[in-house]
């Protein structure tokens, strides 16, 4: 499979991984380091399955880690909505952070319903791959036009680091 740096949807969920990481400083408290982990934890897992997924032998395992990172994206989403009705981040910060969370996850459902529409890789494409221990098939075009929409390039968030 491709790099995963290049597809947009990692890139997403690395800006979103890097904001919470932010937040996730500001908040005090030692009955509160539970909550910060979970946070970072839920965030850090978006992307970190993506590239894993990236790396797999097939689509259909690709599709399995994005399931993965979806569900973290949801567990983000929840450990949000408590900090902030407990107080505990400020509203600024949890509008931008659950806009961020539900574009990424938008942006994982359409990379897994292009997935879907994509039926088994003929018999022959399976030997030949088996055979060259090359590249896995690529898919047909509609695969491989969704593999470029999620993997044009993006600019870097303002905020980052780096």
């Amino acid at each position: 499979m491709s790099d995963f740096r290049k597809l947009h949807v990692w890139q997403k969920a690395l800006a979103l991984s890097l904001n919470v990481d932010r937040v996730c400083k500001k908040i005090r408290g030692a009955q509160y380091a539970s909550l910060r982990s979970q946070l970072f934890r839920a965030a850090t897992s978006i992307p970190a399955n993506i590239a894993e997924g990236r790396r797999q032998e097939s689509e259909k395992e690709f599709a399995r880690f994005l399931r993965y990172a979806l569900n973290s994206s949801s567990e983000l989403e929840s450990h949000l909505i408590f900090a902030y009705g407990s107080e505990v981040i400020p509203e600024k910060d949890f509008r931008s952070l659950v806009s961020q969370t539900i574009r990424v996850r938008k942006m994982l459902y359409a990379l897994l319903k292009c997935l879907a529409v994509e039926g088994p890789p003929s018999p022959a494409l399976v030997r030949a791959h088996k055979t060259a221990r090359s590249k896995p098939p690529a898919g047909s075009r509609r695969l491989q036009f969704a593999i470029w929409t999620f993997s044009r390039p993006m600019p870097l968030p303002p905020t980052a680091p780096w």
